[in-house]
């Protein structure tokens, strides 16, 4: 049957491009097979003959589901043709045709153009290596919402400070907005309609249309519907800080059956979150965008039900009894059961003079992938040897003209991942300066130039430098947990063997767990710990145990005493008095075996949203 002219096509359409004909007919021939009743394939063999279907097609209203482009093609190459299609039909799965021998070209591809999936030719059977690919884009574009995004206007200056930090609260946070340039036609546009005169900035003009002068990023969170209140006083656990590591903890307590909630200062995902692509971590062969991963990660924790809060910044912990009080910066406080610290570290500021002041005005710290298209022909320099340095290396050199790498050490073997090093090798317009190091910043209102210092032979050279991101050092932010519990002389926690039982006055007859601070009932993951493992899976896997301790702590303390008179235990009357952890007369836990010989020989019952599993029916994910 013939539609009308001008008609959208009702069943979701299936793009294949291939300049070989027999291919071409032979991919189309496979794709009809299977989905030709439910869906429209339509073929091209040419990257431009295949742009010209997609602008008629959306012309017409037509949806369009999947691409499948040949990676070898004259004119158009197959990644060229998915970077046009992407403005076309920006929700519509991605997918690479490609030799063998192209494999390398098909991973870097997913940094260009978000690649969704590459596929081997040839594919036979389809039934295993080609359908099962197509059957699971289909399921994901089903489920993802493809309505008009409504964008948030950002107005402000290039060279600003509160700026520059405001872009990337919105971006960490994926709050959809566009930004303006102060000094532009459409910029001065708005700030007019917002009754801004220009001077203090920036202006965030919500997508309802409410203007927000110099606003502070709780002020944003609250307008843009990031949770920033708990829903309730007491949970059974606290989870501070949102990084791989908290993320991990919140979705395995939660999927547990414990009431979850995480505090995040700024936004989830940490340093990790902040990375334009992780290749090892288990998993995805293809790499992940730290982006990528902390999205997927923080839904997973909301289904299971956790709250997830943001711009909220611990300030205080304190033993109340059986609970542990977490002081919040806005004066109030929540009560919960157990503690996980997982709050990551920050880089260290860097001392050279003029960096401070120029913070924000062309110096960050950080991947700042905001500013990665600022780079545009301009010499960006990066310091620090880590991993982290070098995946913002790899990602910004997509954008400058030359991305200059400045480490102390004499090579980046002492501190970088293999494949980093391998990668940054064959990338040309990165250079390594090993021994090297930054003396002195300056510019006229942004950064200029650079004094660098060779630090083997002592002498100093001036350079042009537009943009430069340093990833120095970790500093703990544990200085409002001081006289509180156990710490290094570096500031990260201590736990389990770690710390000496008898000099922190240690009050339980049996040993801390592993990932247990000095205080019974909080424990500590991820890079916060004292000699952890600086790496994003061991992160995820350190939030993961924390939470397996937490449920072995809770079986210490006896379920059925009386509850307390408090004001502070009224919270809990409303709770099953069976559940595991209860106020009472005993300030401190009792040991496992003396709680098992006193406690009722039935196993502890489940509450409303399935309590603490007896240790030999913990659940495992």
């Amino acid at each position: 049957m013939t539609r009308p002219p001008g008609e959208a096509e009702l069943r979701p359409v299936i793009v294949t491009v291939d300049d070989d004909p027999s291919v071409s007919r032979a991919v189309a021939r496979d794709l009809r097979r299977r989905y030709g009743e439910a869906n429209r394939i339509v073929r091209a063999e040419s990257g431009e003959q295949a742009l010209d279907a997609l602008r008629q097609m959306k012309l017409r209203g037509d949806q369009v589901a999947v691409l499948l482009a040949d990676y070898r093609m004259p004119g158009l190459t197959g990644i060229e043709f998915l970077e046009r299609a992407m403005d076309v039909y920006p929700f519509a799965r991605r997918v690479l045709l490609t030799a063998y021998a192209d494999t390398n070209a098909a991973i870097d591809a997913i940094n260009v153009v978000d690649l969704d999936h590459y596929l081997l030719k040839p594919w036979d059977p389809p039934e295993e290596k080609l359908y099962p690919v197509i059957d699971e884009l289909l399921k994901a574009w089903q489920r993802e919402d493809r309505k008009p995004v409504k964008e948030a206007k950002l107005v402000g200056h290039r060279w600003s400070a509160p700026s520059a930090d405001l872009r990337d609260f919105l971006a960490r946070n994926q709050v959809p907005y566009r930004w303006y340039a102060s000094d532009t036609e459409e910029g001065e546009r708005l700030l007019d309609a917002a009754g801004a005169d220009g001077r203090d900035l920036p202006v965030l003009i919500t997508a309802d249309g409410e203007p927000l002068i110099t606003p502070t990023n709780a002020e944003v969170a609250a307008r843009v519907n990031l949770a920033t209140v708990p829903s309730r006083d007491f949970y059974d656990l606290i989870v501070v800080g949102g990084g791989p590591a908290g993320l991990g903890a919140a979705v395995y307590g939660a999927s547990e059956g414990l009431r979850t909630v995480l505090v995040e200062k700024f936004a989830t995902g940490g340093q990790a979150g902040q990375s334009s692509r992780i290749e090892n971590y288990l998993g995805f062969p293809d790499g992940v965008s730290g982006g990528q991963l902390t999205d997927r990660a923080r839904r997973q924790a909301v289904k299971f039900g956790a709250e997830l809060l943001t711009t909220v910044e611990a300030t205080g912990l304190e033993v109340n009894g059986p609970a542990r009080t977490l002081r919040l910066s806005d004066g109030t406080s929540i009560d919960a059961k157990a503690v996980v610290l997982s709050m990551g570290v920050s880089y260290r500021q860097l001392q050279a003079p003029g960096c401070t002041e120029m913070t924000g005005a062309g110096v960050y710290y950080g991947a700042a992938l905001t500013e990665a298209e600022g780079c545009k022909d301009q010499d960006v320099y990066v310091v620090g040897g880590a991993n982290s340095a070098g995946q913002a290396a790899v990602y910004l050199a997509r954008f400058a003209r030359s991305v200059t790498m400045l480490v102390r050490a004499r090579s980046l073997e002492q501190s970088m991942s293999y494949y980093l090093i391998q990668q940054i090798a064959g990338i040309p317009n990165i250079t390594v300066r090993c021994c090297t190091e930054v003396a002195e910043a300056y510019g006229n209102g942004h950064l200029e130039r650079l004094t660098l210092r060779d630090l083997a032979k002592g002498t100093t050279e001036i350079v042009d430098a537009g943009q430069l991101f340093i990833f120095i050092g970790a500093a703990p932010g544990t200085a409002w947990l001081e006289n509180v519990l156990a710490r290094d002389g570096h500031g990260f926690v201590l736990a389990g063997p770690d710390f000496a039982q008898e000099e922190t006055g240690w009050p339980l007859d049996r040993p801390p767990y592993h990932l247990e601070t000095s205080v019974p009932g909080v424990f500590v993951a991820g890079d916060v710990r004292s000699d952890s493992a600086k790496r994003v899976a061991s992160a995820v896997g350190e939030g993961a145990m924390a939470v397996m301790f937490v449920h072995r702590y809770l079986e210490t303390l006896l379920p059925g005493e009386r509850c307390g008179r408090g004001r502070r235990w009224k919270r809990w009357r409303g709770h099953d008095c069976n559940r595991a952890m209860r106020p009472g007369r005993a300030a401190h836990a009792v040991p496992v075996r003396e709680a098992q010989r006193r406690a009722a020989p039935t196993a502890v019952q489940r509450g409303p949203r399935g309590a603490h599993r007896a240790r030999s029916g913990l659940h495992r994910g």
